[in-house]
């Protein structure tokens, strides 16, 4: 018994020693998240920002390509360069995020259209849109419009420009001047030669 009294006592200082350090842990001078507070005079717990803090890596000094207006007017022309790229860019997009409504056409008969939604869409081919600034429908994509949703969690600023691009990619596909048709004349679009050349089925 003598001899296992050292240990009997080491192992109660122990475990007197994980108690107290246990409650240390357990019992922390701090507020969880929402609770009420009797120390600060607004009763919460939670601090405001300091009016104007800007998260590292948000800050958005350009308004035109972030809000797509400037002074509360919409945009007239693009805040970045339109190249290729971008179009491409912005046709994956709308084919995502835009189609199911409007349709790949723009015509707004999008297959949530055709599965019964109430509120069609309008064409991007009526006059009032096809004459609307680029800002307008960057506007709608981030902020939404009557019972379209918002999409600015979903689509980052330069994807929205990329898709505002196509939108008028397709609006010019149906309102191109017959001098942009090759031979001036939209009825006589050039044949693509069929698989085979001169070879093909059906040619001497």
């Amino acid at each position: 018994m003598l001899k296992s009294s050292p240990r009997v006592a080491l192992v109660l200082a122990m475990c007197a020693l994980l108690g107290a350090c246990r409650q240390d842990m357990h019992n922390q001078p701090k507020y969880r998240g929402l609770r009420a507070s009797t120390f600060f005079a607004d009763g919460s717990s939670a601090r405001p920002l300091v009016e104007g803090t800007v998260a590292r890596g948000t800050l958005q000094e350009d308004e035109a390509f972030f809000t797509g207006k400037i002074d509360k007017a919409t945009v007239k022309e693009f805040p970045i360069a339109v190249d290729e790229a971008l179009v491409n860019r912005g046709e994956e997009r709308y084919n995502i995020y835009c189609s199911p409504c409007h349709d790949k056409t723009g015509g707004g008969n999008g297959m949530v259209i055709q599965r019964g939604f109430a509120r069609q869409p309008p064409s991007y081919h009526i006059d009032r849109l096809r004459q609307a600034d680029v800002g307008y429908f960057y506007d709608v994509i981030t902020n939404g419009f009557g019972v379209m949703p918002d999409y600015r969690a979903q689509i980052a600023p330069r994807d929205r420009w990329a898709i505002v691009a196509y939108i008028r990619a397709l609006q010019y596909s149906q309102h191109a001047p017959s001098s942009d048709v090759p031979g001036g004349d939209p009825t006589k679009v050039p044949q693509q030669p069929a698989a085979g050349g001169e070879h093909a089925p059906g040619k001497n």
